[in-house]
C-alpha cells in the first residue's frame, strides 16, 4: 500500500482511536473521518477518501515501558495485574508495552519484572467486545 497512498497521517494511539473527527494528513489533505463506530486505526491501515485517494495510517512512537518477564508464567501474572487495573497493554510473546506511569512501574518492579523506557508505536489489545482479533509481536 505505501506506493498507492496519496499521503500519510501519523498519530499516537489516542489519536488513532476515533470515530468522527476533522483531520489533516501529514501533507495537508483535510478530511472528515466518519466511521460507523470508534475503532483503533492500526499502523499500515488505509483510509479511503471520498475522492478515491488513500491515506496510509502511521503509528507515532510515544513514551512507553517495555516490560519483560522472567518466563511465561510470570508474563501471565504481570498481564493479570495490569488487566486488574484496566491498563491498556500491547502483549507480545515475551514482553508487554504500556504507557509510562511510575505507580505501575513500581508495581511491576515489585513483581520482579524488568521495566525499560522506550519510544515505540502503541497498539494495545482491544476490549473483549471489540470486533476482530489482532495479533501483535
Amino acid at each position: 500500500m505505501p506506493g498507492d497512498a496519496a499521503d500519510t497521517i501519523t498519530l499516537d494511539e489516542a489519536g488513532r482511536h476515533r470515530r468522527r473527527l476533522a483531520m489533516t494528513s501529514d501533507g495537508g489533505i483535510r478530511f472528515l473521518l466518519d466511521l460507523a463506530e470508534a475503532r483503533l486505526l492500526r499502523d499500515g491501515d488505509g483510509l479511503a477518501l471520498s475522492d478515491g485517494r488513500i491515506l496510509e495510517v502511521r503509528a507515532r512512537p510515544e513514551p512507553l515501558y517495555r516490560v519483560r518477564p522472567s518466563d511465561t508464567h510470570h508474563l501471565l501474572r504481570l498481564v493479570w495485574h495490569l488487566g486488574n487495573r484496566h491498563c491498556p497493554a500491547q502483549i507480545g510473546g515475551d514482553f508487554i508495552l504500556i504507557r509510562r506511569d511510575h505507580t505501575l512501574r513500581d508495581m511491576l518492579l515489585g513483581l520482579g519484572a524488568s521495566v525499560e523506557e522506550v519510544e515505540a508505536p502503541f497498539n494495545p489489545e482491544g476490549g473483549a467486545y471489540e470486533g476482530g482479533h489482532h495479533h501483535h509481536e
